[in-house]
């Protein structure tokens, strides 16, 4: 009998670059539905030098990426290690999203640091990871993958955003899950407050402060991408090139850049919302980092129109990516589908994730 339950690790670290999340969580069918309960979580910052380190990990040779890749798959282990030594945990075996450096799908090209092999070396525990390769290989974005979760998990909702270094959101139409990146959001709005020493903007009250540059709003609304049709992803090469340039080149103070790049991201995502918002009931849930940022969610509220925005509890808003990442590990572990075709735009749907034993 294929077994049904599992306690199981989830490990993200995202592009935002504040840190590491882990969430031990017990991933299990009952009824035919999958289901999950949040047991411990713990959140690890990341040092500044060891931001800075991912940061430029783009520019790196190959054989420095190659070494940064098992060095921080080693870290990784170890941290796991530590969580269950100190939490005094039973796990199943550990699901990582890794550390995205390099995504260029449309080369065939996703890479993610932090070698399962190491973790499961440092760990000694099984690993499952490399989830967004043969997605790439069979034609697909690679990306967003959290919507296997919004459709399993919370499907009671109209719409699923994630606001963590960039947004993507999720939803049902005639039956499928469609979802797709939108736009960078902390990845932006850290990049605005690094530059005064700050690692984030606390609940946006210095966007608060600043004032509207409606010329520099239309620049940021009339990038490229915003135009593609989904399936679509980003990652932080596009960031680097096409944001930050105008970003950059602006003498407005921070606080005004950034009140300027909230409204961005808010009417980018209102825009995909209010033309797929089928009634005046729909209901949005919002996770991830920037659902803390108040002044972000005011204004993104007053986009919305008639939608309900709807931001959970802390620990939700904080892990549902790394609960996501334990599902992904989960339905690998039973050769369930776990990527979904009409949300990446592969060629079919699949079971992806790499198996480390140590």
């Amino acid at each position: 009998m294929t077994k049904r339950s599992f306690n199981v690790i989830g490990l993200m670290s995202g592009t935002s670059l504040d840190g590491l999340d882990l969430a031990y969580c017990k991933i299990f069918k009952e009824e035919n539905a999958w289901n999950f309960k949040l047991l411990k979580s713990r959140s690890i910052n990341y040092t500044e030098v060891f931001r800075n380190t991912l940061k430029a990990s783009v520019t790196l040779s190959s054989v420095n990426l190659l070494i940064l890749n098992n060095s921080f798959g080693t870290y990784l282990g170890e941290q796991v290690r530590d969580f269950i030594n100190e939490e005094q945990l039973e796990v199943d075996f550990i699901s990582s999203h890794g550390h995205t450096v390099f995504h260029q799908p449309e080369k065939g090209l996703t890479y993610q640091i932090g070698s399962g092999q190491h973790i499961a070396t440092a760990s000694n525990l099984k690993v499952i990871s490399d989830f967004r390769t043969k997605d790439v290989t069979l034609g697909g974005q690679g990306a967003p993958f959290v919507p296997i979760g919004d459709q399993l998990f919370f499907s009671d909702f109209d719409f699923c955003l994630n606001l963590g270094g960039i947004s993507n959101i999720s939803y049902s139409e005639e039956g499928k899950r469609i979802a797709f990146d939108i736009s960078p959001v902390n990845m932006l709005l850290n990049h605005l407050t690094n530059k005064i020493g700050k690692a984030y903007d606390d609940n946006g009250n210095l966007a608060r402060k600043g004032t509207l540059n409606s010329e520099l709003l239309k620049e940021l609304n009339e990038l490229e991408f915003y135009k593609l049709p989904f399936p679509k992803s980003l990652g932080y090469e596009w960031f680097q090139e096409k944001v930050i340039p105008i970003i950059d080149a602006s003498s407005n103070s921070i606080e005004d850049l950034l009140h300027t790049s909230v409204h961005h991201i808010a009417y980018q995502i209102a825009e995909c919302v209010n033309s797929t918002a089928k009634d005046a009931s729909s209901k949005l849930l919002a996770t991830g980092g920037g659902a803390k940022n108040g002044f972000f969610i005011e204004t993104l509220q007053q986009y919305l129109q008639t939608t309900k925005l709807i931001v959970p509890n802390e620990e939700l808003i904080d892990f549902k990516e790394a609960i996501v990442f334990a599902l992904m590990g989960a339905l690998r572990e039973t050769e369930e589908i776990n990527v979904l075709s009409s949300v990446t735009g592969a060629c079919r749907n699949s079971c992806s994730g790499v198996i480390y034993l140590p």
